[in-house]
């Protein structure tokens, strides 16, 4: 059994895009009719993600942690003991490409960090930002960008990492470097497709808004300082 991990905390407006995203991705017939869950974690949720989610075949976690490491680690060992052996994290303000999961499959390594790609920047981003954050990312295979929205790995080098931490930031980035320490092989690919927002009200202190506001207040920041959602080893 494969698992999709997403975890949510407010996310009315974009998470039913993601869940048809996430659940045409489970469908693609390349998987070859393995079974895959769709694990949804609504973290402290006060808007009507609860209701949405109600229209979608997957399953539902409801925490109250405020905390988007905790938030993975529950989901994720909820996808460890229904028998996952494989799990993908993605965010639910982002799209997964439909053949996201047999992309990351195919690189037969322990885990995959992918990259992403902003869909719309909306009026709130101007050209010389968006400019700054595409010269600086390395959308290429071999890039060393790490992003909760599109990262796999085995359940056996997850569970030899020791999982998420309950971080309220860098959980992914931790997690990856966890898995470096086990000696476990990471494939640093462009091939798994995710898009994702370029909102600036991020949900997590330190995220991809805090990351672009910081573009658009201070040009001269040194955009490889890691963060929940650009992070780079």
């Amino acid at each position: 059994m494969i698992g999709i991990l997403i975890p949510a905390h407010n996310e009315e407006a974009l998470l039913a895009q993601c869940l048809q995203a996430a659940l045409a991705a489970a469908r693609h017939p390349r998987l070859n009719g393995e079974t895959v869950i769709v694990m949804l974690v609504l973290d402290s949720c006060s808007d009507h993600s609860a209701e949405i989610a109600t229209g979608f075949d997957v399953s539902v976690l409801h925490i109250d942690a405020q905390n988007v490491g905790a938030a993975r680690g529950m989901g994720a060992q909820h996808l460890l003991d229904q028998g996952a052996r494989w799990i993908s994290c993605t965010d639910a303000d982002s799209l997964v490409a439909d053949d996201w999961l047999v992309a990351q499959l195919a690189l037969e390594a322990d885990a995959v960090c992918g990259t992403v790609q902003v869909h719309d920047w909306g009026n709130l981003i101007d050209a010389p930002t968006q400019a700054r954050y595409l010269n600086d990312y390395q959308a290429r295979d071999g890039h060393r960008h790490i992003h909760g929205a599109n990262l796999g790995f085995s359940a056996k080098v997850y569970q030899q990492a020791g999982g998420f931490l309950p971080l309220k930031c860098h959980e992914d980035v931790h997690l990856v470097k966890q898995l470096q320490a086990c000696g476990a092989t990471i494939a640093w690919s462009h091939r798994p497709k995710v898009t994702t927002s370029a909102r600036l009200d991020c949900r997590a202190k330190g995220g991809f808004g805090d990351y672009l506001k910081s573009l658009l207040t201070s040009p001269e920041h040194d955009h490889h300082q890691p963060d929940s959602r650009t992070g780079t080893l």
